[in-house]
């Protein structure tokens, strides 16, 4: 699975099956005008945008890097879980709102036009709403790797560690 974003607008991320290349990128702009036709990319690519263009995202590969970086990094991680976490939140209770109001369509009373427009817009929050629970998954797995590096981070010494490095200080001393 590869993943990109847009540098104008690097909080959308589109993922598509397989690795680097220019299939990939191709798929990704299908996904992207696909967000554009219904309105959902908060971008105006207004000078166009290029398949080559696309940057893509790597995930974070904790054990390349420096004890400290790798705890930068996780923090990083799980800030982002949060943020995702509460923008699931904010999006979920609309979403469910919505989403018992798609019975209508498939009712044999015809609803209201203003039932009807409000359903179009409760198909945004539907969307949002998915979207956000989409990244948040994925995301929750990644800070799975995260949280254990803080933890390890985190942890003191075990005691006997402690007990044996105190009786080597005092052997130094004599």
């Amino acid at each position: 699975m590869v993943r990109y974003t847009l540098p104008q607008s690097p909080e959308v991320i589109l993922a598509v099956r397989g690795k680097d290349s220019p299939k990939a990128r191709e798929k990704a702009m299908d996904k992207l005008m696909a967000l554009m036709d219904s309105g959902s990319l908060p971008t105006d690519l207004e000078e166009g945008f290029d398949p080559e263009q696309f940057v893509e995202v790597k995930e974070p590969d904790f054990a390349d890097r420096g004890e400290e970086d790798a705890i930068g990094e996780a923090v990083q991680v799980l800030s982002n879980l949060a943020s995702l976490k509460l923008k699931m939140m904010e999006c979920r209770q609309e979403a469910l709102n919505a989403r018992e109001q798609i019975d209508i369509l498939f009712s044999d009373e015809a609803g209201s036009p203003e039932e009807i427009a409000n359903l179009k817009d409760g198909f945004k929050a539907l969307k949002n709403f998915a979207v956000a629970n989409l990244r948040y998954r994925e995301a929750r797995g990644k800070a799975e790797e995260a949280r254990a590096i803080l933890d390890a981070a985190l942890q003191s010494p075990p005691e006997a560690d402690v007990e044996s490095e105190a009786e080597s200080e005092k052997k130094d001393k004599k």
